[in-house]
């Protein structure tokens, strides 16, 4: 006898199928709402530098390349221009003050100064007649006066010789009133002669003491033409060793042109090139310091140059206190030129992801070491060795810290 077999609801298909459905929807929903959506790199840890944020003394300095000079340079330059007769020294000759460098050759100038010398003594010569002349009057005037009073004293006995003769009627009347006409005019004669002699000798006074100013003037004429003869023969101007001086004879040199530089010995000083960016920052009386043979030696600005020339102006630094005895002119020295003193901060060493960065964020990794993701940070100053971090971050964590060039800007790396 047939029975009805009763149809399965549960079949193994339709478990299948549903269980299928299922994990299809959980699948898009995981998709949807949990998946982690953040785009990830794999990264070979051997290839990149990891630095932990530390808290430490930081400092602000650049570094700065500082040229060994002399403390105190003369510079020789031509006083007169022409062409080099003869060199007395070589480059690097220890001078004293007065010894011949080099003598120079120009004959117009030395025509010139022949034919000013002739002129300036003819007008010497010319002065010192007129004074001659002068002095000649004043004697001639004295003469006349001596004259005059001798004629008077002759007049003068004649006329009262005369008066007593015409008071005894022993002359005529004209006789005496002759005599008296003598010896009045004589007597008006010298008076003349006396306020002619005390006109001359206000005259005398005036004239001899212009011609006196002006022969003393052509006289120091004479005297700078003769020195700027002697300037064709070029001197030291103090003690010290000659250096830069490259002179051929043969060579013209034109007036005011550089010959060489005279270094006084007695220490020495550093010229240095900044960024014109730090132009505002850097002031007399600032620090630097430099290492050299396991010793550390500070510095002072004490002159800076305002002139900017390709990007970058000089300083001028002196020792604070001990120089180094094996340091030589010319020599190259790297100085730090401080901003700041030392203080307490987190501080995070140095890389290239600054570069792409702008140290407005890093890569951070996460408690394992094996996961680092984007972290916004904020960088304050640097130096050559670390980043001043002024938010996100703290002592201890780890930092990716090497160029993020082929990171392709991917929020998360897997390192491996």
């Amino acid at each position: 006898m047939d029975r009805i077999i009763e149809k399965k609801k549960w079949t193994t298909k339709k478990i299948i199928t549903i269980a299928a459905i299922t994990a299809f929807v959980l699948f898009v929903v995981y998709l949807v709402f949990f998946r982690d959506k953040q785009s990830r790199l794999y990264v070979n840890q051997d290839e990149i530098t990891i630095s932990t944020v530390e808290k430490g003394k930081f400092q602000e300095f650049i570094p700065v390349d500082g040229i060994v000079y002399p403390k105190n340079t003369i510079y020789i330059d031509a006083v007169q221009g022409g062409i080099v007769q003869q060199v007395y020294v070589e480059d690097g000759a220890m001078l004293k003050k007065g010894d011949p460098i080099l003598k120079l050759s120009n004959a117009d100038m030395e025509l010139n100064y022949m034919d000013q010398e002739t002129r300036m003594y003819d007008a010497i010569n010319n002065l010192a007649n007129t004074k001659i002349s002068l002095e000649q009057n004043k004697y001639n005037r004295q003469k006349d006066i001596t004259s005059i009073q001798y004629d008077i004293d002759k007049l003068k006995l004649d006329f009262q010789r005369k008066q007593g003769f015409y008071k005894q009627d022993m002359i005529s009347k004209k006789e005496f009133e002759d005599a008296q006409r003598d010896y009045e005019y004589a007597l008006k004669q010298l008076n003349i002669s006396l306020r002619l002699q005390r006109l001359d000798s206000i005259s005398n006074i005036t004239q001899g003491s212009q011609i006196a100013s002006s022969m003393d003037r052509m006289h120091n004429n004479l005297g700078l033409l003769r020195k700027n003869l002697e300037n064709l023969i070029v001197k030291a101007p103090a003690d010290g060793q000659l250096s830069s001086f490259l002179v051929e004879i043969g060579q013209t040199k034109g007036a005011g042109e550089h010959l060489g530089e005279l270094n006084i010995q007695g220490g020495y000083k550093l010229r240095a090139n900044v960024d014109e960016r730090y132009i505002s920052r850097v002031f007399n009386g600032q620090e630097a310091e430099f290492d050299l043979s396991g010793k550390t030696y500070e510095m002072q600005v004490f002159k800076i140059y305002s002139n900017v020339t390709n990007g970058s102006f000089q300083v001028d630094l002196k020792f604070k206190n001990e120089e180094p005895q094996d340091i030589k002119r010319g020599q190259t020295l790297q100085l730090r030129l401080k901003f700041s003193s030392p203080t307490d901060a987190f501080i995070l060493k140095r890389g290239g992801f600054f570069q792409e960065t702008g140290g407005n964020w890093v890569y951070l990794l996460d408690a394992s070491g094996k996961t680092a993701v984007k972290h916004t940070i904020r960088i304050g100053r640097q130096n050559t060795d670390y980043y001043e971090v002024l938010e996100g971050l703290q002592p201890g964590d780890k930092v990716i810290v090497s160029s993020y060039d082929s990171f392709g800007n991917k929020d998360k790396l897997i390192l491996k």
